[in-house]
């Protein structure tokens, strides 16, 4: 739950028409105007996520300026924070710590975590059908299901405002169509009169606070001695990263490089992390359920630890961990 809440970044999306049973085009037509959307809209709001019987919350401004989006999300459960992003700039502030954590992150999708990829074959593992029409905090949404044509990946629904076409609710399905979250706007004003320069200026504050500089390094799977044997049906690889990763205390101080290795059917999201093999951390190989839809799987590939990290199905995971091979 702490995942998802803190990932309420790049949220909305907007208008869009509907068709009952559309065919691959129309439903990339669709995604690729939720995506367009997101990108001219003005708005603040209190959003609620729901999983594995929890319940987190944030306020959320957003403002778009031409290409530079700036949004805040402010934490109302759990730990104390507030993010702000610029575009691909993120900083993190945990005022009971006093430590601002400052990133880049490539923007892969919009709420929630909507076309991750520009992928023009969506259509051939998803089928969008119209569900009708509900009150959403208070405004009237049009309803759409993404229905996957196999187990590989879950479903979801999707409840979007009616005039402006901003997503108001979004429900991912297992495959009986039982809800494993659920994010939703409890309170939306759109086009509210957000500062751009205020949360620039906010965003900027650090003084008082130990500033942590947690930096990616863009990389390719083959560079590091890593490939796919047997892809994952639907998944291609949208990035590749490196990041460092303190070692256990009496490593001296040592700092050891993970990979994170990201792919996306356009909707969900996998990631593969590989490590080196640390008997003290790593002991337990398979699958663990994280809460909601995220799933992981874990393996050991001789002195090296495999992780996948994803909202997809268990089997899928295992998929991924077994298909990926150390190049010789």
């Amino acid at each position: 739950m702490q995942r998802f809440a803190a990932g309420l970044l790049a949220l909305l999306v907007g208008g869009f028409p509907l068709w009952a049973g559309a065919d691959e085009a129309p439903l990339n037509s669709w995604l690729m105007r939720l995506h367009e959307a997101s990108r001219h809209r003005t708005y603040t709001g209190t959003f609620v996520v729901s999983a594995a019987g929890k319940m987190a919350s944030a306020r959320i401004w957003h403002v778009c300026d031409g290409d530079q989006q700036v949004e805040r999300v402010e934490s109302l459960s759990g730990t104390p924070r507030a993010t702000f992003r610029r575009n691909d700039e993120v900083v993190t502030f945990f005022p009971e710590s006093k430590v601002a954590v400052s990133e880049s992150r490539e923007s892969l999708g919009l709420f929630p975590n909507l076309l991750k990829s520009n992928a023009a074959d969506i259509g051939e593992h998803y089928q969008m059908k119209a569900a009708g029409t509900e009150r959403i905090a208070g405004l009237d949404a049009d309803i759409v299901q993404l229905v996957p044509k196999d187990s590989l990946r879950y479903g979801y629904r999707v409840w979007s405002e009616k005039r402006s076409g901003l997503v108001m609710q979004l429900q991912t399905l297992d495959a009986e169509g039982k809800v494993l979250e659920q994010a939703a706007f409890s309170e939306l004003q759109l086009d509210a009169p957000v500062s751009k320069a205020k949360l620039t200026q906010m965003m900027s504050a650090t003084e008082g606070y130990r500033v942590e500089r947690r930096d990616l390094q863009k990389t390719t799977a083959k560079a590091q001695g890593w490939d796919m044997a047997k892809p994952v049906p639907g998944f291609k690889p949208m990035g590749c990263y490196t990041r460092p990763v303190a070692l256990l205390a009496g490593a001296s101080g040592r700092t050891e490089q993970t990979m994170q290795w990201m792919f996306s059917d356009g909707l969900a999201t996998v990631s593969l992390f590989v490590e080196a093999y640390d008997a003290r951390r790593h002991s337990r190989e398979g699958a663990t359920e994280l809460g909601g839809a995220t799933r992981t799987h874990t393996r050991r590939l001789e002195t090296w630890w495999i992780t996948a990290v994803g909202e997809a199905p268990a089997a899928t995971l295992a998929l991924f961990v077994q298909g990926l091979e150390r190049k010789k």
